[in-house]
């Protein structure tokens, strides 16, 4: 059995395809802070802190420095951040290091020099050329 339209009712026309969504709108942008307060701090960067700390320590523990700043100059490339102040740790850490190095030696090789002289020379006060050794 089939059932047929009746001819007296009127036929109602077929529904429209459906529209496509609407895109999404764009996130809105921040809005300022209210009178009084403060912006958010913008995140930090990871190493930046390790590259100041490296920094400061050149100066006075020059080889910790310098491993610091390497260390974070590592960090900072690898998350995209600026590396100069790890660079100027490094740079400084080095030089110092090695003023360290050259001091050291330098004092090692005059204390040898006076030992050796006091070998040579033996117990007492003598001054030779100019310079008066105390060897005891």
């Amino acid at each position: 059995m089939s059932i047929q339209p009746d001819p007296q009712q009127p036929q109602q026309p077929a529904p429209a395809p459906a529209a496509p969504p609407a895109p999404p709108a764009p996130p809105a942008p921040p809005a300022p802070p209210a009178p009084g307060q403060y912006a958010a701090a913008p995140p930090a960067t990871p190493g930046k802190g390790l590259a100041i700390a490296g920094l400061i320590l050149a100066i006075f523990v020059p080889i910790v420095g310098l491993i610091l700043s390497i260390v974070a100059a590592v960090k900072l490339k690898k998350n995209g951040g600026g590396i100069g102040l790890a660079v100027a740790g490094i740079i400084i850490g080095g030089l110092f290091t090695l003023g360290w190095i050259i001091g050291i030696v330098a004092a090692m090789s005059a204390v040898g020099g006076v030992v050796a002289a006091c070998a040579e020379l033996g117990p007492g006060v003598w001054d030779v050329n100019g310079v008066t050794y105390t060897c005891g």
